[in-house]
């Protein structure tokens, strides 16, 4: 969304200000709005609805409700963040389709505002709805209007209504007629009309687009606005409503970098709701408009549902729940991870997807700098193996990792790196699917998490001292046997067992005992 980039950036540095301050004072809201309506001015934000914006923030960042709060600096965020949200609109409207089909959409604005491209983004968003629109070729006024229709509309996979070949040739309101009951003939459930644009409003394309609007009866008329013309946009917008008038707004080409302010006010002046938002040139590149998301956007605050939402879209469920038991019985292959790359690449830039995270803002840098090329490297690196390579990556030796370096394009040393990280990345998600929590690369173990009890200590067994090694010997044997009988009792100075019980108690002192006592009484 780099057309708010520059507002976006404005808003969050003087907002992240107020987080410093444990109680709010009027000066301290005063430079606050007073940012804010600079910040707002300079991205061509029309000056009555800065006006009635600031002054709506600024009462209620003085009210009691923020002076009552535990974080007052949070409270005033909110109340930003609510109102750019009725900046824009409110809540989000959908398209009104017809009770009866087919639903008839007209497309109006100036010339180069991307109506034709649009079509062709709606029309494939509305097949993945399960839809079957027809384009009309209505446009006969613009050089190969009609042909780049075509065009998008085979790019798109749907079907285009163009009985006029156009540059001027035609009559434009016969043939959105004709399309009306074209479409009922071959059971279209979606009419959308390309019509005409100028480079500037004049009375002539007014008067086309105001007959073609009574001709058809459009269920929805969408006036189509740049959202990089500058406060052009709230003029064009007004002109068209008092000549034509339409039912919502869609903004294109929101990936540009010129300050896009202007767009932020159409809905506010003109009434009608922005419906959809085209952020790039790729058909794909077309999203329901939620003003709720786009505040969130704005204030630096990430996009979570639009980011899962897309999620959703490009990975199949099954396939994921697939994935998980594969990393949680260690089966994680090259070749599912090649299958994940390639789903994540379905979804879109990189860069736009982390751009939805809160805080990514204060990493403009990185964001630029990060090169989603390395994607396609890793992609070629991969489809460079063998089918066993990509399944057991123990294989890979130096003369392996040799080959598929010359074979994608790479080096040997961004070979290793991606097993590296295949290896590291399998290692951790294993570690998740279990339960457990991973340690980070560059970071030391986690307090108290995935730590393992430790082994119990075995205690030395004492060996025999004896400098005797046939006494050693023996009395190591001894310690080896273990005490698999209770050691006997301590006898006293005539081998007696003092207190001892059962059949050896009974049996009294040995033969040989008696000996050596007689032995010793006939000595003394």
């Amino acid at each position: 969304m780099a057309t708010f980039g520059s507002l976006s950036e404005r808003l969050t540095d003087t907002l992240k200000n107020l987080r410093t301050k444990g109680k709010l004072s009027a000066s301290d809201v005063d430079g606050t709005v007073r940012e804010i309506r600079r910040a707002l001015l300079d991205a061509d934000v029309a000056f009555d609805v800065v006006k009635q914006f600031t002054n709506t923030v600024r009462e209620r960042a003085l009210g009691d409700d923020v002076n009552r709060a535990l974080n007052p600096a949070q409270q005033v965020v909110q109340i930003v963040n609510e109102e750019l949200v009725n900046i824009l609109g409110g809540e989000q409207r959908r398209l009104q389709f017809a009770k009866r089909p087919p639903t008839i959409i007209m497309l109006a604005g100036l010339q180069g505002a991307g109506k034709t491209t649009l079509a062709g983004k709606l029309a494939k968003w509305l097949v993945k709805d399960g839809h079957t629109p027809i384009l009309v070729a209505a446009d006969l006024q613009r050089p190969n209007a009609v042909n780049q229709l075509q065009v998008v509309g085979g790019q798109a996979g749907v079907p285009v209504f163009a009985p006029e070949p156009g540059n001027g040739v035609g009559n434009p309101v016969k043939v959105a007629k004709d399309a009306v009951k074209y479409a009922e003939t071959k059971l279209h459930d979606v009419v959308i009309v390309d019509t005409a644009g100028r480079l500037g409003v004049d009375r002539d394309m007014m008067k086309q687009a105001a007959d073609i609007r009574k001709a058809i009866d459009p269920d929805e008329v969408l006036f189509v606005i740049d959202a990089m013309i500058g406060q052009d946009a709230v003029a064009t917008a007004k002109a068209f409503q008092e000549g034509v008038d339409f039912t919502g707004v869609v903004l294109s080409k929101l990936d540009g970098d010129a300050r896009g302010g202007a767009a932020l006010s159409v809905a506010s002046v003109t009434g009608r709701p922005i419906i959809f938002a085209s952020t790039g040139e790729s058909l794909d590149d077309f999203e329901p408009f939620y003003p709720d998301r786009m505040a969130s956007r704005i204030l630096d605050l990430g996009d979570i549902l639009t980011l899962i939402e897309q999620a959703q879209e490009a990975f199949d469920e099954d396939e994921a729940r697939e994935m998980a038991e594969k990393f949680a019985t260690d089966t994680f292959t090259l070749e599912d991870f090649l299958k994940q790359m390639q789903q994540l690449k379905n979804m879109g830039s990189i860069k736009k997807m982390m751009g939805m995270l809160p805080g990514m803002g204060q990493m403009k840098q990185q964001l630029e700098n990060f090169d989603e090329s390395e994607l396609v490297r890793t992609e070629a690196i991969i489809q460079s193996m063998t089918p066993a390579e990509r399944r057991n990556s123990k294989l890979l030796n130096g003369s392996r990792r040799l080959r598929i370096a010359r074979g994608s394009g790479t080096t040997v040393t961004e070979v290793n790196a991606l097993v590296n990280r295949f290896e590291q990345a399998a290692k951790m998600m294993k570690t998740v699917a279990k339960g457990g929590v991973p340690q980070m690369p560059g970071m030391g173990p986690i307090p108290g998490a995935g730590r393992m009890p430790k082994k119990p200590v075995a205690k030395k067994k004492g060996g025999s001292k004896s400098g005797n090694p046939a006494k050693r010997a023996a009395e190591n044997a001894g310690l080896a046997a273990g005490p698999a009988q209770p050691a006997a009792p301590v006898g006293t100075g005539f081998g007696l067992a003092k207190g001892a019980k059962g059949a050896d108690a009974a049996a009294g002192p040995s033969a040989e005992e008696l000996a050596t006592l007689q032995k010793f009484l006939g000595r003394s």
